[in-house]
């Protein structure tokens, strides 16, 4: 009995570490194939170094999970990719924590874009 406990409780704290944050929105890779050449956009790459350079979008500047974001403008949307759209998601928690409104995380990350 308690072992199943114990299995719910992980799986809860799985999903709530899930959960989408209020203000972040996500997009698919089909949507970001629409968006990518918007100049009023900031297009950041959140992979390692050795992940983007084995394939990346030209659009999308490399800045690691872990750097300090608080160089990027405000007054642009944020769009964040990464391979699987979970380090990025991450990332837009970060984004909003500094104080970023405009984030926008695409789902999937690489592992989705057929571009």
């Amino acid at each position: 009995m308690s072992i199943w406990i114990i299995i719910a409780i992980v799986i809860l704290f799985f999903l709530w570490r899930l959960r989408p944050v209020k203000g972040i929105k996500t997009i698919t890779t089909v949507a970001l194939n629409r968006i990518i050449d918007d100049k009023d956009k900031v297009f950041v790459d959140v992979r390692t170094p050795g992940e983007y350079k084995t394939r990346h979008i030209r659009q999308f500047k490399n800045i690691p999970l872990g750097t300090d974001f608080s160089k990027l403008p405000k007054d642009k949307e944020i769009v964040v990719i990464c391979q699987s759209g979970m380090r990025s998601a991450q990332a837009c928690k970060q984004l909003k924590k500094l104080g970023y409104e405009n984030i926008t995380n695409v789902r999937g990350g690489m592992s989705a874009w057929r571009g």
